[in-house]
């Protein structure tokens, strides 16, 4: 059976801005409070997805959460109308105002992990979403992923969905940033990577500056609940010293597609041991280990070189890089991208895309996507009207522009108008994505 890979791209939402919430992510913590511009950014991303499905491929997308999270702030002991809710605590607890209006959903590599069919026990799709336990602002959003998943991916035929996992930081999962999958062909079954950043229960080697965000518990809770072969399923530690460089997930370091993992020579703890135990599992498999002294780890983290997705394109030969402007601008990954697409391996075709006002939060091309392996009866079981086509791009093009701000500061969170405004554009989204009332306000 055929199968293919689609990406779903997160629609950045209408409240994206610099908190600058995220520690460890060194674009976002050097951005905080700057002015941020919704529009700009919510069309830059679009534009990517439509660059995508031009290129043959097939291209999803994923609505926004409701911003404001207001659930959120009632837990916490705030109560009355929505309006008096952002008042009181702009006066009592302005900091929450910042988690609380994070458009963070937007990087959906992190919305979950997911098993394709080939991979599992059952021969269903399986996805968990990711708990975000690391990031306050981040563990708010798996409900709504998981009922955005529900909607989308709901024939139980097809696809099997997990809850997110319990456990706070010792289960810390942050989704498909810390997972890769090779393999020969789409259809076939492949071999699923999960890069751990700690041991929860075992105090070993890890990072001494930032913290690390996924745990070995947690990837193996994953592979356990998608019923992964244990011979076809590795785990592997990231290298302390990347995370410690701002390499918070995996996905900033290392990237793969079928048979080819594109990875930096500081990505992994045990590079050796990784290419030992994967030189005899698949035919014709392609290592492409970018050395230190070519594209220094700080390169890698500012330009987001690895944090691109690598593609098979409709039509070409060889495989295809789609990457942020900040690797054309960085003299180091410039020079080392002209070196590779003049030789003769796996990769032919390297291709810029502005996505500048995610990237000054520290999110690259494959932080915006959630790669989703679907045979062909899959893709016919899709709910809801999220494949993008021309009609839907006009569409979500025209519904940006009557929405969004250009132009955000910390200081507009307290106003309760821009809550109204956001909900306004999400009650909008759902009707024209044909998600039904997802969000709390909406019921």
């Amino acid at each position: 059976m055929s199968a293919l890979e689609a990406n779903f791209d997160g629609l950045i939402g209408p409240t994206h801005n610099y908190a600058g919430l995220s520690y460890g992510n060194i674009a976002s913590s050097s951005n905080a409070l700057s002015v941020s511009n919704p529009k700009e950014a919510a069309r830059q991303g679009l534009r990517k997805m439509s660059h995508l499905a031009g290129l043959g491929l097939m291209q999803g997308v994923l609505p926004p959460h409701q911003r404001p999270h207001l659930p959120t702030l009632r837990h916490l002991g705030f109560s009355g109308k929505r309006q008096k809710i952002i008042e009181d605590v702009s006066k009592e607890a302005p900091e929450l105002l910042r988690n609380v209006y994070a458009a963070s959903a937007m990087w959906t590599a992190n919305a979950a992990t997911l098993s394709p069919s080939a991979d599992t026990r059952d021969g269903r799709v399986h996805f968990t979403p990711a708990n975000l336990a690391s990031m306050f602002h981040r563990s708010i959003e798996a409900d709504t992923t998981a009922a955005v998943l529900n909607r989308i991916f709901a024939d139980d035929r097809h696809f099997a969905r997990h809850p997110p996992l319990p456990g706070g930081v010792h289960m810390g999962d942050e989704g498909a940033a810390n997972h890769n999958r090779l393999c020969a062909g789409y259809a076939d079954k492949g071999i699923e990577i999960f890069v751990y950043g700690k041991k929860a229960f075992d105090k070993g080697l890890g990072p001494k500056k930032f913290p690390a965000r996924q745990s070995y518990e947690a990837s193996r809770a994953i592979a356990r609940l998608h019923g992964l072969d244990p011979e076809k399923t590795f785990f592997i530690q990231q290298n302390p010293d990347a995370i410690d460089g701002g390499a918070f997930h995996n996905d900033v370091v290392a990237v793969a597609n079928r048979n080819v993992l594109f990875f930096h020579q500081q990505a992994f703890a045990d590079t050796a041991g990784l290419k030992e135990r994967l030189a005899n599992r698949l035919p014709d498999f392609h290592f492409i280990e970018v050395s230190a002294d070519a594209v220094p780890l700080a390169d890698a983290v500012k330009s987001y070189l690895f944090n691109s997705q690598l593609l098979d394109v409709p039509g070409r030969d060889g495989m295809t890089l789609i990457l942020p402007l900040e690797s054309r601008e960085t003299d180091s990954t410039r020079l080392y991208l002209e070196d590779l697409q003049s030789s003769a391996g796996p990769v032919s075709d390297v291709e810029f895309l502005d996505v500048r006002q995610s990237m000054r939060n520290g999110g690259g091309p494959a932080c915006l996507r959630l790669r989703v392996v679907l045979t062909e009866p899959e893709q016919a079981a899709l709910g809801g009207n999220v494949i993008l086509t021309d009609k839907l791009f006009g569409e979500l093009d025209d519904w940006i522009e009557r929405h969004y701000r250009d132009r955000l500061a910390a200081e507009d969170f307290a106003d309760p108008a821009l809550m109204e405004e956001s909900f306004a554009a999400l009650d909008e989204l759902t009707r024209i994505l044909d998600l039904g009332a997802l969000y709390d306000f909406q019921r």
